[in-house]
């Protein structure tokens, strides 16, 4: 949860994150990073106040010009860009604005409100250590077919070898700069990266991070936080 910055200027690495909020929530009815998270606070602004905690500067993409400069108004140590028509044009955007001298850009889907500093930290620290990017990851529990065209199974991979990544993930900024310079897509920041020869590392990610997608993943974020603040209560 946002709290104190686990990253300071002593440490003399300028750390950026760039949230990525550009979405037009096609699957979820309405752009689910504006929706109500608990009481005043949005999705996106949940996902904003962590990344402050952990980056020297925020980068936050967003839909259009008019929530750009309202964003601007609202928040003046932000910075704030319109996304483009793909989540990697979106991420491109936001890289654009992220000056030249930072050592670390993070990436973050504003729709993974419950991330927490310490995910952060970890995936940092990663890089910080010597990898070109690092994401977190959980173990795969469920047995993955390969299928064909035709919905035949065509091979049963080994699932301890699999893992689903999440966001926040970290890379040296100059790897990603790289990476996004020939204008590919990807569904994450990592497999560009790894395209590109890239070494990305695994750190254990958090079961609670989940990506809302639908109402339902919604409803099951807001329940876990009033849990929590009902805990923190009693």
């Amino acid at each position: 949860m946002p709290g104190t910055p686990v990253f300071d200027a002593a440490a003399a690495v300028r750390v950026w994150t760039i949230v990525v909020a550009g979405g037009s929530g096609q699957r979820f009815g309405a752009p689910k990073q504006f929706a109500s998270l608990f009481g005043d606070e949005r999705v996106i602004d949940r996902s904003c106040d962590v990344a402050r905690s952990c980056a020297g500067r925020v980068v936050v993409v967003l839909p259009s010009a008019d929530q750009v400069e309202n964003w601007r108004a609202a928040r003046p140590d932000d910075v704030a860009v319109v996304g483009g028509s793909t989540r990697s044009e979106s991420v491109r955007a936001g890289l654009a604005a992220v000056p030249a001298d930072a050592d670390i850009v993070c990436v973050h889907d504003a729709a993974r409100p419950l991330a927490t500093a310490a995910l952060f930290e970890a995936v940092v620290a990663a890089v910080r250590a010597g990898a070109d990017g690092a994401v977190p990851a959980l173990p795969v529990t469920d047995t993955v077919k390969v299928v064909d065209p035709s919905g035949a199974v065509v091979s049963t991979p080994d699932r301890s070898t699999l893992v689903t990544v999440q966001t926040p993930q970290a890379f040296a900024a100059s790897v990603l700069r790289a990476a996004h310079a020939s204008g590919a897509e990807g569904t994450d920041d990592a497999s560009l990266v790894e395209q590109a020869g890239g070494r990305v590392v695994v750190v254990t990610g958090e079961s609670w991070n989940h990506k809302i997608t639908d109402p339902a993943d919604l409803d099951r974020a807001r329940a876990l936080l009033a849990d929590r603040h009902e805990t923190a209560l009693s």
